[in-house]
């Protein structure tokens, strides 16, 4: 097999010139801070959503710690939510002085494994976060259920459920908070973005101030013809308001959503039938309910050699990839910090040395899937 030239990366927005020229016509307009295009990007994640408000940020972490900000969790709460998540999820947790409270995932599908939540349920849980792991949407009418019935909040990590959908309802539809990025890596990208999606008029005025120093009105609203400069700071708050700039790459990539999400199950749909004989390699399961698959990720586990060996390969094939994630329970300061509370989670452990994202991105070619998978057949084939 001839090895490409050209390095194959793990990840690349697809921007054109409608990107573009949404992004140019904001410079020229003068006003590039938080104003009416972030505002139309809100009431656009609403329409997609059905959430009833919808606040864009900086990144999908800043929702996170609003989200538990706005609810006043605090020093001895407990915060369920899976292992395998990315880092930041346990970190506002720990930072809000709350305890992680760590649940078992299907190895299959890499989700939050319902039947494993109740067990973990104390008089300290305040909230469970499961997430829609790299686009397949966890088991939303379980997961509920177990909230109603022990009066607890659901905050979705949608990070990677942009077009994702559970039995017809789009993650964040469900009267939960959600919490969607917007990072260069993600189905829609702002560059650096997230938003999040309440269905709670009063939760939603809260994170609204918090979001921006406490102050009631943003920018565009004081500074703008007839705006009052004049402000009051309600409660104190932080710096994490979206600006204009980002929301207008953000609007236009939410114009070619379907277009781009089309194009990634086509291609994780090569990825399945041109990997789909290789003994040694585990391809990513998709649940039994009804549902669609936003692909914003494709994971294989490598079991037939060595996770490292494996990456060796593929970077000497000129191919990137991703790791999609450390499990958070074995982070050094988890470690430290709530060994008490980690638990048995084997199935996690099971995939946790074994997960490798592949290249997946809108751009990609046909031929490129082809490429990475005669690469993986090469590398089983001379590691066994």
């Amino acid at each position: 097999m001839k090895i490409r030239n050209e390095f194959l990366p793990f990840s690349r927005p697809s921007i054109g010139e409608t990107e573009i020229n949404k992004v140019v016509s904001c410079l020229k307009s003068g006003w590039i801070t938080t104003g009416a295009l972030a505002g139309e990007l809100e009431d656009k994640f609403c329409a997609l959503t059905s959430a009833s408000r919808a606040i864009a940020l900086n990144s999908a972490t800043a929702g996170m710690h609003l989200a538990l900000s706005a609810m006043d969790i605090s020093a001895g709460d407990e915060i369920i939510t899976p292992s395998l998540t990315f880092a930041s999820t346990v970190n506002m947790i720990a930072l809000r002085g709350a305890i992680p409270v760590f649940v078992d995932i299907d190895y299959g599908t890499l989700n939050i494994n319902p039947g494993s939540i109740e067990e973990k349920i104390t008089s300290r849980t305040k909230a469970i976060i499961p997430v829609h792991f790299a686009g397949v949407p966890a088991d939303m009418e379980q997961i509920n259920k177990l909230a109603a019935k022990y009066n607890l909040t659901v905050i979705e990590d949608a990070a990677h459920a942009i077009g994702t959908y559970y039995k017809g309802v789009h993650a964040g539809g469900f009267g939960n908070i959600a919490i969607f990025s917007f990072h260069p890596i993600k189905n829609i990208t702002t560059g650096e973005g997230g938003m999040i999606t309440v269905n709670d008029t009063l939760l939603e005025k809260k994170i609204r101030l918090l979001r921006f120093h406490g102050i009631e009105r943003d920018a565009w609203k004081r500074y703008g013809r007839g705006g009052n400069p004049t402000y009051d700071i309600a409660a104190p708050g932080y710096k994490y308001n979206l600006p204009d700039l980002l929301a207008a790459l953000g609007l236009a990539q939410l114009e070619r959503l379907q277009e781009l999400n089309l194009r990634r199950s086509h291609l994780a749909g090569l990825y399945q039938n041109g990997l789909k004989d290789i003994q040694g390699i585990d391809l990513p399961e998709v649940p039994v309910y009804d549902h669609t698959h936003s692909w914003h990720l494709f994971i294989i586990k490598v079991v037939v050699i060595k996770r490292d060996e494996f990456m060796q390969r593929l970077a000497e094939y000129n191919i990137g990839y991703g790791l999609h994630f450390p499990p958070a329970h074995l982070l050094k300061y988890v470690q430290e910090k709530y060994a008490g509370n980690i638990g048995n989670l084997l199935e996690t452990e099971r995939a946790a040395d074994r997960i490798i994202s592949l290249p997946l991105f809108p751009d990609m070619q046909d031929a490129d899937i082809e490429y990475v998978c005669d690469a993986i057949k090469e590398i089983v084939r001379h590691g066994r």
